[in-house]
């Protein structure tokens, strides 16, 4: 099953798709919530997801996609070249990570991958996941990560303390080191910096 908002997209994977052998396209949809609907309907091996669909958060609802769906593997196809996009969505139960600028060979690939119950990474982000992988962009601490989102949510600091059970001050030194290693000063730009990784759902705020 295909999930794109892109109908050029939906197309050409679902060409590439059905002229591979074994494989069949049973469904398709354009936003997280028809994606939904069309996999509790068809219940498919694989589906393919766009990272960003109108809806909501794809990484979000990756949960929902196992209740309705267990034995469904998920394979996030997307434009993003974050590692730490690619660990976001490997965390939260996705089977591969394909890009698309080498959709293709690769596509298939991680679908089989995925349907034998394996993982597939985009071999252009493996060094860095695996580099990254107790740390965030510009060699953010996961504390320092957890601070970024808070803020990025427009928490102030006595309620990110309260959350993380450090004090106003302990809050605000990592603030200052979030900053000094981000070279962004405002919280304006903390928020585009966070969004810019995808190291949070604004739809949370």
């Amino acid at each position: 099953m295909l999930a794109d908002d892109h109908a050029v997209v939906r197309e050409g994977l679902a060409l590439v798709l059905g002229m591979t052998e074994g494989v069949d396209v049973v469904g398709v949809a354009d936003d997280v919530e028809a994606a939904l609907r069309v996999v509790a309907e068809c219940r498919p091996d694989v589906v393919v997801l766009d990272l960003r669909m109108p809806g909501g958060s794809t990484l979000a609802a990756l949960p929902r996609f196992a209740q309705l769906a267990p034995h469904t593997a998920i394979v996030i196809l997307t434009m993003h070249r974050q590692a730490s996009s690619a660990r976001a969505a490997l965390a939260a139960g996705a089977q591969g990570y394909v890009l698309k600028e080498a959709a293709g060979a690769e596509l298939v690939q991680a679908v089989r991958l995925a349907h034998a119950g394996r993982t597939y990474l985009a071999p252009q982000l493996g060094a860095d996941v695996v580099a990254g992988a107790d740390r965030g962009p510009d060699g953010l601490a996961p504390r320092e990560l957890a601070v970024l989102r808070l803020l990025a949510l427009g928490h102030t600091n006595p309620e990110i303390g309260a959350r993380l059970h450090l004090s106003p001050r302990t809050v605000e030194s990592y603030r200052a080191r979030i900053q000094q290693k981000t070279a962004r000063g405002s919280r304006a730009e903390l928020v585009r910096y966070a969004l810019d990784h995808e190291l949070f759902d604004p739809q949370a705020a």
